[in-house]
């Protein structure tokens, strides 16, 4: 025999067998043991090598675990790495944790595995396996780096997200200017935070990034402790939901919101340039949806709003105001040929036929019109006004099928001085009247809160809308002498039902402009300091507007808010930017989803369900304003709304008589239907589920 000749078979393991300490191989592709020395075997609770190797490690391993081991055969590859970590072991579903030092083993067919070496296997405390285990298997991102920016430590979510094992600190922000910003706060307050964009390994990704500084325990030198959470979806959908709540959902024109109050998006400060307004209104609009039906009636609107971009240049704005009413903006000079060229050109436009898919509609369309150029100084509202009396002229007409604002309809600014004069009387005399409108709660079914609503009856003028009084007052500086006669009566009614043992609580819509007035806060203390009734049923509710700006301020008022007892609540949710890392700074415990994503249901079912999501995030209850329909209410209450509010209910109740309908409103439910007022008579849809 030659012996010379004959291969010799080399035990790769060979010397690890000899060893004491527990050793193994793990197969990272097979998700099973390779080798193993005694001592694995009975670390692993094994009689033979072979048994420990024919076990299936897959089964039961969690997907963070796998994607670990994953990460280990890469770092093996790249870079020959070695790491010591502490990770607790399940064989036979017995729990063992041990310090191990993983390092790249090749195995004979060349593909990489990882050796396994114990160092220390005696028993750990309780709360030292599990901290391993959480920081194993948690999401939130943790690294420490150098100071010179190199990565001394991450956990296994950071490492799936580092474009390099090697990048350096600065090299992962988007924004240059964002690393030494991240320095600056460090520098100054020992931490930072802001939300920023990072390079990663799936491209760039949006977190919430906290960093503070420390000591490296291995070296004693200056480190950097990072802490993040990705709100990279979180970013781009309150970037959409900030886009959408400046557009009609239906219609894709710009809406209410942007016309009113937030014009200088859109319209560059037209109030200082030369702009024509064009209002239209649907005439018999009703008759449409009654006879047709909502959908042939939203069709309707979405072709008017198609034949109405095609009078539309660049730089001119169409939005739709509500309902039936659309208005285009003209930007620059308009002489009165041309605009009634354009008027004549658009009202022809319209009046031809509707092909739908039931029913070919002919409609009519009233229009105003009125032309502003810089040297007027008319106030952009005013000049809406103008274009809406314009608009009514028309329809009053039986000839004209538009008209242009002019001096005979100027009679309107008369009436507005009048109305200035009339409301500092009704401060004055504290005409202003609270009416109430319930919030029902849908888990118990019952009413459980109301929203305080400012109420004008006139001598004269009769009863005037809040829509038309309020927007007057915040213009005349008046809105926080307003808010304090709402604070005092408020206060003064829950004092008598908290007397007569009814414990509703109350909430007061706070302007931005008054919640920043100077004497916001003493007016708040006073109201403490003389309170009858516990201030936890009395809620501020707020715009997301109203937290924007000073920072410090901001959180100053709130602190003090809560420290006198009253309840904070974000009103409008969805309208505004959404910054979920900003608001849950807050101790916000309400959001009132915005009424316009209600009404626009079921077109605005993506958007209220992310503004539900972000509420449920934060801990908040979720309120939804402005229900009306049945399939509105269903459709909250199957996606876990917590209180609604809207006409469908009640519409805003006087003090007087509030309690006994609440009873009213509550006996309504029956079985889980709403009965109508004519008793007997059940609605079709079944709106809540009782027990």
């Amino acid at each position: 025999m030659d012996l010379a000749n004959t291969p010799i078979e080399v035990d790769p393991f060979f010397l690890a067998r000899r060893l004491r300490r527990p050793v193994w191989v793990y197969d990272t592709d097979c998700k099973s043991i390779a080798f193993a020395n005694h001592s694995a075997c009975e670390l692993w609770d094994a009689e033979t090598e072979e048994s420990l190797c024919a076990r299936d490690l897959s089964s039961g391993m969690s997907l963070t675990v796998a994607e670990r081991l994953k990460q280990f055969q890469s770092d093996f590859i790249e870079r020959d790495a070695v790491f010591t970590e502490t990770w607790t072991l399940h064989p036979k579903g017995r729990p063992v944790t041990v310090d191990v030092v993983y390092s790249g083993f090749v195995m004979p067919d060349g593909r990489m595995a990882m050796m396994c070496e114990v160092i220390r296997d005696e028993a750990k405390a309780p709360e030292t396996a599990r901290t391993a285990n959480a920081i194993l298997h948690t999401d939130v991102k943790i690294a420490l780096f150098g100071n010179d920016g190199s990565i001394l430590y991450h956990n296994p979510a950071a490492r799936s997200v580092l474009p390099s094992v090697n990048a350096t600190s600065g090299q992962l922000f988007v924004e240059p200017s964002d690393f030494p910003r991240l320095l600056k706060e460090i520098s100054v307050d020992g931490e930072s935070r802001f939300v920023t964009e990072i390079y990663t390994s799936s491209g760039k990704q949006w977190f919430d990034l906290r960093t503070k500084q420390c000591l490296d325990p291995v070296s004693g030198e200056i480190a950097y402790l990072v802490t993040a959470y990705d709100v990279s979806e979180l970013k781009e959908s309150t970037d959409k939901a900030r886009y959408l709540a400046a557009r009609d959902q239906l219609t894709g024109c710009y809406n209410r919101s942007i016309v009113q109050g937030n014009w200088d998006e859109v319209g560059a400060g037209r109030r200082k340039e030369d702009y024509t307004i064009i209002y239209f209104d649907v005439d018999m609009f009703k008759h449409i949806n009654d006879t047709h039906g909502h959908s042939a009636g939203d069709a309707t609107l979405c072709l008017i709003a198609e034949r109405l971009r095609r009078h539309v240049r660049d730089g001119d704005v169409l939005a739709r105001l509500g309902g039936d009413e659309f208005i285009i903006v003209l930007n620059g000079l308009v002489d009165e040929a041309e605009l009634i060229n354009k008027l004549n050109a658009i009202q022809c436009d319209l009046k031809k036929p509707f092909e739908l898919e039931a029913a070919t509609l002919n409609i009519g369309v009233s229009i105003g019109a009125c032309t502003k150029n810089s040297a007027d100084q008319v106030p952009w509202p005013e000049a809406l006004l103008q274009a809406d009396l314009a608009m009514y002229c028309a329809k009053r007409s039986e000839t004209d099928d538009y008209v242009i604002y002019d001096e005979t309809i100027g009679a309107a600014a008369k009436e507005r001085n009048r109305f200035e004069v009339e409301i500092k009387n009704a401060i004055a005399n504290r005409e202003f009247e609270i009416f109430y409108q319930p919030r029902l709660d849908l888990t118990s079914n019952t009413i459980i809160a109301a929203e305080a609503l400012l109420r004008w009856s006139h001598n004269e003028l009769g009863d005037i809308p809040p829509s038309k009084f309020i927007p007057i007052c915040e213009e005349m500086g008046v809105m926080n002498q307003i808010g304090s006669i709402v604070f005092d009566k408020v206060s003064e009614q829950l004092s008598i039902w908290h007397k007569q043992g009814v414990n509703l609580s109350v909430s007061i819509n706070v302007s931005p402009k008054q919640f920043q007035h100077e004497d916001f806060i003493t007016i708040a203390e006073r109201i403490e300091e003389n309170a009858e009734f516990p201030l936890s049923l009395l809620e501020l509710e707020i715009t997301e507007t109203s937290l924007v700006g000073d920072s410090a301020d901001v959180s100053r008022r709130i602190q003090r808010i809560r420290e006198l007892g009253f309840q904070l609540a974000i009103d409008d949710f969805g309208t505004g930017y959404s910054n979920l890392a900003y608001i849950s700074r807050f101790p916000v415990g309400c959001i009132k989803a915005d009424r316009s994503f209600v009404e626009q249901l079921p077109h605005s079912d993506p958007l209220l369900r992310l503004i539900f999501a972000l509420a449920k995030q934060i801990g908040s209850t979720i309120v939804a304003e402005g229900v009306e329909t049945h399939e509105q209410l269903a459709w909250l209450r199957q996606n876990d709304c917590d209180q609604v509010q809207g006409f469908l209910l009640s519409e805003a109740i006087p003090a007087k008589g509030f309690v006994e309908a609440c009873r009213k409103i509550e006996a309504r439910i029956e079985n889980g239907h709403l009965v109508s007022p004519m008793r007997g008579h059940i609605c079709d849809c079944t709106l809540l589920t009782v027990g």
